[in-house]
């Protein structure tokens, strides 16, 4: 009881930190400030942030600044001076260092030619996570415990721009049939919701002699903008998502990282807390496995009603 207690503590800590960073992102932002939202020392806040999210608090910030300055560059006509001052640089000179070394390449490349850019979209610690313990004999003859956070999120009524394959079923095969360079499509289309995903499409949602899985990204529900070439639009309903996620995992150990929550997903029950799967609703999705954050995965749900 005791080590579930001091789990959730930690998981609220972080999350206030993260809230206390967004609310902040374009302040100067001290260790001292974000202690006090996590209502603990400063060493042990900077310890269970990195515990959590796989980052260190500077490594954290900065990379988040960067990310939103470059979404910046992108999509206005700003000054890189500007952009520099407003995320809290002291010179242009050293945003365009720092900028450089994220993207490789400078701010005024970037904005320039708009290429394509892995941007840091931090995993959010929230409220509502169910912490899952696999022991012993459950997963692989494993003898160490695994904890997978599992929240519910609403997802707008949206489109969906998507690559269909053939036949393929996993990323794998997709990628030879369609080429993994879609992935650099989809990431450099503008005003997207979220980041690209892998996912399974249900039968509701396929075509005759189209694959189950595909790629994609989600947009807005009134885009109208072109479609790149090879790709087409599909209107998703609003639905629920019941998002896992596994610890942060070096890069290299991807597969198993994902073959190890793939067996959790298995034997998870939501009707525990009151929802039942409803593939129906929208696609099972995959996100872009980064061990830094944990491998995530999640599956549509609806509410069970309760009397």
């Amino acid at each position: 009881m005791g080590k579930n207690t001091g789990n959730w503590e930690k998981i609220n800590a972080v999350k206030r930190m993260q809230e206390c960073i967004e609310k902040h992102i374009a302040e100067p932002i001290t260790l001292r400030m974000i202690a006090r939202a996590a209502g603990y020392s400063p060493w042990h806040s900077a310890r269970i942030f990195k515990e959590l999210t796989g980052k260190t608090l500077f490594d954290y910030i900065r990379a988040l600044r960067l990310s939103r300055a470059a979404v910046k560059l992108q999509n206005g006509n700003s000054r890189i001076v500007d952009v520099a001052f407003d995320f809290v640089f002291e010179s242009h000179e050293g945003f365009t260092r720092a900028f450089s070394r994220q993207f490789g390449m400078s701010p005024r490349h970037y904005r320039r030619d708009a290429p394509h850019v892995r941007l840091f979209m931090p995993a959010h610690i929230r409220d509502s996570y169910h912490k899952i313990y696999i022991g012993e004999g459950n997963m692989s003859e494993k003898s160490n415990v695994n904890t997978v956070f599992v929240q519910v999120v609403d997802r707008p009524a949206r489109k969906l721009i998507l690559k269909r394959g053939v036949k393929a079923d996993n990323y794998f095969a997709y990628c030879e049939e369609v080429g993994c360079e879609i992935w650099d499509v989809l990431t450099g289309i503008k005003d997207a919701l979220y980041e690209p995903i892998g996912m399974w499409l249900p039968q509701n949602l396929r075509k005759p002699g189209t694959s189950i899985y595909a790629q994609g990204v989600e947009m807005p529900a009134d885009y109208s903008s072109n479609v790149p070439e090879g790709l087409e639009v599909i209107d998703l309903p609003s639905c629920k998502m019941m998002v896992f996620q596994g610890q942060p995992y070096e890069d290299s150990n991807f597969m198993e990282a994902i073959s190890d929550l793939w067996e959790i997903m298995k034997s998870y029950n939501p009707e525990i807390y009151g929802f039942a799967w409803a593939d129906e609703d929208g696609p099972r999705f995959q996100l872009e496995p980064q061990g830094y954050r944990g491998y995530i995965e999640a599956r549509p749900v609806r509410q069970l009603n309760v009397k």
